[in-house]
């Protein structure tokens, strides 16, 4: 049936307009994420963990929501009297700047006179990174000579992640989108064809970006700054992948069509089944992450998953439609030619070049080429085992000049570690006394004290003799801050709130109370930190065998085979423990980072299993389409050769997108950067181009067991003499 000439114009002019409209709208919102997400800790743990309890009953135990920032003034020499007075001043003029609170504490003066400390209160609802740069500059300007100032505490670690993700919206777009299109360049030698794939990229992100905005405003999902960036690095990777692959078939249509409709829809149809199946199977890997507890990894696999959906369907309709409208325009100056003779006079002959001696390699030693492939790739898998994934500190987070991890460690050196970010405990009132004593017997515990509405810093001193009153000797003691029958204590640790020591603590804590109050909960930073590693380990225990599974029935169902989407997994994983090995001696002995968050392993295998499989996919679907017509050692070689310059390509983009990451300085993110580039990368060039063609080509026929064609000789002859050569 022939397509009416007028569908032909409108059809692609209509996707395009749209597509048009959904970017015009979306692209704005890319300054507008910070007004829909968070970085705190706390609202990204489950409901059930102890500091989530604690951290949804401080509003009741106090008015104020404030984010507490803590002043430290350092000096090599004693602090005099007029230098505490001067600070004392500066200190009082405070609440008189924007988004400053008005229950400022006093200067406390360290027992070796060199530093003091002081609680700054940031309003909740203020803009804590301006807030806190200007603090600091104020202070700086107006300190005593020879005074530093450092802000930090959790203010301070919240403005140093912020300025960290403030270059998400710019500079990573920037970078990630200067690499894809450099490389596409190489790869197509057009100047117009890479803008056409960018623009598909673009697109798709913006419509994904304003869908997640939206979802986000309702409350639906969470945002971080961790979830955008890789939302953004994700689609763009994704997006340009498919396009990759649709353009190789266009490309290819256009040398057996001369009419460009005929040559889109053969390309569309060519191109749907593996850009559906490669996206499917993202989106099944990261829907997973829904089964985890912590709202961070839950929150990322739908709005991952979204990105995926907008990038599968600018690859199949936007591209498409632009493509169809250029024509053979779009590819110049290397336009392909109408030449369907000497297509079909090539699809007889062998490849050129590297494809033509890997052919030749894989032909010849198929079975010492993948044995010895596996050996190397599981003497990396060996070193996963040095990867520290137990969670890093607070202050380890960013990476680079950080005041506020300076701070702490000035903090630390003339104040108790823990200052500032105490331990918060909530227990029955007759449990006061009780719950006191226990922790000061603890040795990680420098002092308690009790949320009073009547003392002057919110807060009274508590010891084995009781609430300790203010003022002279005698003066009577506050009464407690009491909520439904529970207090709240306060307990300043020895050691920084992010230390494992602190950890130690808290877990110490927790477990004597459990034994002599059952009821008792402990939260605040240390306990935050705590609850979310325990999470982050529990979610990737659960989640990746989880993941595996999904997979696997997916592979089964598209290769309809059980032998072949084993082995793809099998090779798959592989690679993945490699890429941890690797990265652990990097991380370990060359950047010297302090460990690793537990969610790493978890997000890099989401990333690489379920993005290193598209690989295999592409791969696999064009081998099966080739063995029904030429048996499947035949068809293993011809599909290597047609996919092998997209495969590599796409693998080369995908490799740089994620490396983009590493141009935000947070630990979290560079660790993800490295192990996913060089994951994908030696899935791209061992894994996909050696081992499961070497692997696939030993076992010959039999790899499509159970189905038809494993045994169907007619469809799939097998080659007696190669077979002998290669198991000879």
């Amino acid at each position: 049936m022939m397509t009416r000439p007028w569908i032909r114009v409108i059809w692609p002019a209509l996707l395009i307009l749209g597509w048009l409209v959904g970017a015009a709208v979306g692209g704005p919102y890319f300054g507008r994420i910070d007004e829909v997400s968070s970085n705190d800790q706390t609202n990204y743990l489950p409901s059930s963990a102890d500091a989530t309890k604690v951290q949804a009953l401080l509003g009741e135990f106090s008015a104020s929501d404030a984010i507490p920032a803590i002043v430290v003034f350092s000096s090599e020499q004693d602090l005099d009297d007029q230098q505490i007075q001067q600070i004392s001043a500066l200190l009082a003029e405070l609440p008189m700047m924007a988004g400053i609170a008005d229950e400022i504490s006093p200067a406390i003066v360290s027992d070796d006179r060199r530093a003091a400390q002081a609680f700054v209160p940031i309003e909740s609802d203020a803009k804590v990174g301006d807030v806190v740069d200007e603090l600091s500059q104020t202070l700086r300007d107006a300190a005593p000579d020879g005074v530093q100032v450092h802000v930090t505490g959790p203010a301070g670690f919240t403005a140093d992640l912020l300025d960290a993700f403030a270059g998400i919206d710019g500079l990573l777009l920037g970078v990630a989108l200067a690499a894809v299109f450099i490389i596409l360049l190489a790869v197509y030698r057009s100047v117009l064809l890479p803008l056409v794939v960018l623009a598909t990229s673009l697109f798709a992100l913006c419509v994904a970006l304003l869908s997640v905005w939206w979802l986000a405003k309702a409350g639906v999902l969470l945002l971080s700054g961790q979830t955008q960036g890789i939302l953004f690095i994700l689609v763009i990777g994704a997006a340009t992948d498919y396009s990759l692959l649709y353009v190789a078939r266009y490309r290819e249509s256009l040398r057996a069509h001369r009419d460009n409709w005929t040559a889109t829809t053969k390309a569309v149809r060519g191109s749907f089944e593996p850009i559906i199946a490669s996206g499917g199977t993202v989106i099944a890997g990261l829907l997973c992450l829904l089964l985890s507890d912590l709202k961070s990894n839950s929150t990322l696999g739908p709005v991952a998953a979204i990105g995926i959906v907008f990038a599968m369907l600018s690859a199949l309709t936007l591209l498409p439609s632009l493509l169809l409208i250029l024509g053979r325009s779009a590819f110049w100056p290397r336009r392909p030619r109408f030449e369907p003779d000497v297509l079909a006079a090539e699809q007889g002959v062998r490849a050129k070049g590297l494809w033509a001696r890997l052919e030749k390699q894989i032909k010849r030693r198929a079975r010492p080429i993948w044995i010895v492939t596996v050996a190397v790739l599981a003497v990396g898998v060996v070193g996963a085992t040095g990867l520290n994934a137990n969670g890093v500190a607070q202050s380890d987070l960013v990476l680079g000049e950080s005041q506020a991890r300076d701070g702490q460690v000035l903090l630390g050196a003339h104040f108790p570690g823990g200052s500032g970010s105490p331990a918060l405990v909530v227990v029955a009132e007759d449990d006061l006394q009780a719950a006191t004593d226990l922790m000061i017997e603890n040795g990680g515990v420098s002092g308690v004290s009790v949320v009073t509405a009547e003392s002057p810093s919110g807060a009274a001193r508590v010891t084995a003799d009781g609430i300790q009153g203010f003022g002279p000797p005698g003066t009577l003691a506050p009464d407690p801050t009491v909520v439904d029958g529970k207090v709240l204590l306060q307990a300043t640790l020895n050691d920084a709130a992010d230390s494992q020591a602190a950890e130690r603590t808290v877990r110490e804590l927790r477990t004597e109370f459990a034994e002599v109050m059952p009821g008792a909960l402990i939260g605040g930073v240390t306990a935050t930190a705590i609850d979310t590693n325990d999470a982050s380990i529990h979610d990737r225990t659960l989640i990746i065998p989880v993941i595996l599974v999904v997979i696997l029935l997916i592979l089964a169902l598209l290769l309809r085979s059980l032998l072949a989407p084993l082995l793809l997994m099998a090779t798959t994983v592989l690679s993945f423990g490699t890429a941890l090995g690797v990265a652990a001696l990097v991380f370990n002995h060359v950047l010297g980072f302090p460990g690793a968050d537990p969610a790493v392993p978890l997000y890099s295998f989401v990333f690489l299993v379920a993005l290193g499989i598209d690989y295999n996919i592409f791969l696999m679907t064009r081998v099966r389409e080739e063995s029904v017509h030429h048996g499947t050692r035949t068809g293993i070689l011809r599909g290597l050769s047609v996919t092998g310059g997209v495969i590599t390509s796409a693998g080369l983009v995908l490799a740089a997108t994620f490396a983009a990451l590493a141009v935000i300085p947070i630990l979290f993110l560079a660790q993800i950067a490295f192990i996913v580039s060089f994951g994908v990368l030696l899935d791209t060039f061992i894994v996909r181009s050696l081992l499961v063609p070497a692997l696939s080509y030993d076992i010959g026929r039999a790899i499509w067991w159970p189905s038809r064609l494993a045994r169907d000789s007619a469809k799939g002859p097998e080659d007696p003499e190669i077979g002998e050569r290669t198991h000879s």
